[in-house]
Formats: structure tokens, C-alpha cells, sequence
């Protein structure tokens, strides 16, 4: 914890750290009456091997997350490159936001995208306040991948990625 005041301004941060390009994740779940809810995540990274967790953070204001977390179960849908509509739908404040989107009921109920490079179902396991965010730790209950280039975001921006060519390469 910091113990001096940060001279560091919010705009100031959100410049500097939005030079380092993200991924994008959905995390979706159910409220306790079985309602499809989601948010979206640049945040989501992969924290233990044995036994398989990941982690993601989220901001301390938001509604989604504590309805999801009433039902300890929540899948982190990796985004493909062809899905900014669904982190737009998602994004936005609200009831409504999985109105013209697909999904699917995976193992533990909650809604996966089929569009999605990968679903991570989980349990939650911990959830640690840090500064204005929860950071959150899910036990990995189930996974799985397929083709297709991730979602990027960077400075505003989405992209995906270009990979590098061998002339590119750092040699060691």
C-alpha cells in the first residue's frame, strides 16, 4: 500500500498504461434468479498452473460483478479479433446487454460465446480488494480453445495480432 500521495494524475496513467496492448475478455455469469450477465476485462491472466487459476480485476463501482459472484461461478470468454460488437454490448451500463448476441450454457450454466478463442469456466476462490478494484481469482473448473486471432486493445484502439516475421526475431 502506498504510503506517500502518488503524484501521479489518473489522465497521466491511463496514458502511460494504455501504451501496453491487452487482451479482451467477457466474463460472464448468472444472477441468483438465472439472468445472463456480463462485463468486459483487459485484465484477465493466467496465475497458477497447479492447480489452475486465473485472474482478473475489476472496478469496486461495478453492479455486474457482485450478481455474479452471489453464484460463485463465472466463465472468462477470451474475445476473437471479429468480436468488438460483443465487447461494445457488453461494455454498456444496464439491463439488456446480451440482446443480439449468442451464447451458449456451458458446464456450470453460465453463458459462453461461441466466437470466443477460448473459455475459461471457474470458481471463484478469492477476491482481494486492491486500490478502486477487486482483484479476482477463479479456479479453473473447465477449458477450452479454438482457432482464431485474439481481441486486442491499445491506446483507445482495437486491433489483433499480426504475430512476428522471423526477420523480426531477437536472436539470443
Amino acid at each position: 500500500m502506498l504510503t506517500v500521495e502518488s503524484p501521479i494524475s489518473q489522465q497521466h496513467y491511463r496514458s502511460v498504461m494504455g501504451r501496453l496492448p491487452t487482451g479482451v475478455a467477457a466474463v460472464t455469469g448468472l444472477d441468483k434468479d438465472g439472468e445472463e450477465l456480463g462485463f468486459i476485462v483487459g485484465t484477465l491472466a493466467s496465475l497458477s498452473l497447479t492447480p489452475p487459476l486465473v485472474t482478473f480485476s475489476v472496478g469496486e463501482a461495478s453492479s455486474t460483478w457482485p450478481r455474479i459472484r452471489r453464484r460463485q461461478y463465472f466463465t472468462a470468454n477470451v474475445l476473437a479479433s471479429a468480436q468488438t460488437h460483443v465487447c461494445r454490448a457488453l461494455s454498456r451500463k444496464g439491463a439488456g446487454k446480451f440482446e443480439g448476441l449468442r451464447y451458449t450454457s456451458g458446464p456450470l450454466g453460465t453463458p459462453h460465446l461461441p466466437e470466443s478463442i477460448a473459455w475459461i469456466d471457474c470458481e471463484v476462490q478469492a477476491e482481494i480488494v486492491v486500490g478502486d478494484h477487486f482483484m479476482v481469482v477463479g479456479g479453473v473448473v473447465s477449458m477450452e480453445s479454438a482457432a482464431g486471432e485474439p481481441l486486442l486493445f491499445q491506446a483507445g484502439e482495437f486491433g489483433r495480432y499480426a504475430g512476428l516475421s522471423d526477420s523480426a526475431a531477437v536472436a539470443g
